[in-house]
């Protein structure tokens, strides 16, 4: 049994976060084990309170995990703070931590800020330089790229390529919040791009769709597979978690974690 360990915030609305990791671990037939840094009061209509958790809560919650258990991969998500982001990092670099993704999570769906602006750049000069892979939407990559506009794929490329510099392995830009019938993401890795498009899927309900995505990464890379053939597969498992996303709530509703297990089959389009 492959192991895999989020080290994220909690999601009481069960959409994103811890919730949607530990999910979609199960889904890919990992074991799943987590580190919460920050409990989050929040549901399909946003993030109404956020509580981080304290330096030392985060690092007796990693040494238990790392100490006993150990990993085969490891995916970040709510960092929030720079103290929280050094103390992930030194414990990545002292445990020897192997396929890390990194989800560098600043805004939630709602708009609410998950990442405190100093914390962006305990982020790329801390944990960055350790990442497998490092999976920023658009916005994202903009905010870690001092506002670089970033507006088409030849945009992601040199986006990617520059992102690259901060020492991660491999870089997934996330093309969904671009206009167009389709969804392009852009890999750059060893040199070379890969492009994962699907249709674009007319909902609202796509809360989560981050963590989920880079969740399926960090697992794919526990049983063994290259980064290019696990985004392969999390961009499958994403696109059919969104096309059969729940309309639970009020508000953006959650993706369906179980709907790659139900409709791989019949329904995974070019």
């Amino acid at each position: 049994m492959r192991k895999t360990l989020t080290i994220a915030g909690s999601d009481s609305g069960g959409g994103a976060g811890i919730q949607a990791d530990l999910k979609t671990f199960q889904e890919r037939d990992v074991f799943g084990t987590s580190v919460i840094t920050a409990i989050t009061a929040q549901n399909t209509l946003g993030v109404h309170n956020v509580y981080p958790q304290t330096v030392e809560a985060v690092r007796s919650q990693l040494n238990a995990v790392l100490s006993d258990m150990g990993t085969d991969s490891v995916k970040t998500g709510m960092l929030f703070s720079s103290e929280l982001i050094h103390t992930v990092a030194e414990k990545i670099r002292e445990y020897q931590v192997p396929n890390l993704v990194i989800d560098p999570v600043m805004i939630a769906k709602g708009g609410a800020s998950l990442l405190r602006k100093e914390a962006i750049i305990a982020l790329k000069e801390e944990l960055l330089p350790l990442g497998k892979v490092i999976t920023p939407n658009l916005p994202e990559a903009s905010e870690l790229l001092n506002g670089q506009q970033i507006k088409s794929v030849d945009d992601m490329e040199q986006a990617a390529k520059a992102l690259h510099r901060s020492g991660a392995e491999a870089v997934l830009i996330k093309g969904g919040h671009m206009e167009g019938s389709t969804s392009i993401d852009v890999l750059y890795i060893h040199d070379q791009f890969y492009h994962y498009e699907s249709n674009r899927i007319n909902t609202n309900h796509t809360h989560g769709t981050g963590c989920t995505y880079s969740a399926c990464i960090a697992a794919e890379l526990a049983k063994g597979k290259t980064v290019p053939e696990a985004v392969s597969i999390a961009k499958d498992f994403i696109t059919l978690a969104i096309k059969h996303s729940l309309p639970i709530g009020k508000g953006i509703g959650p993706t369906n974690h179980a709907a790659y297990r139900h409709f791989a089959a019949t329904t995974i389009e070019p």
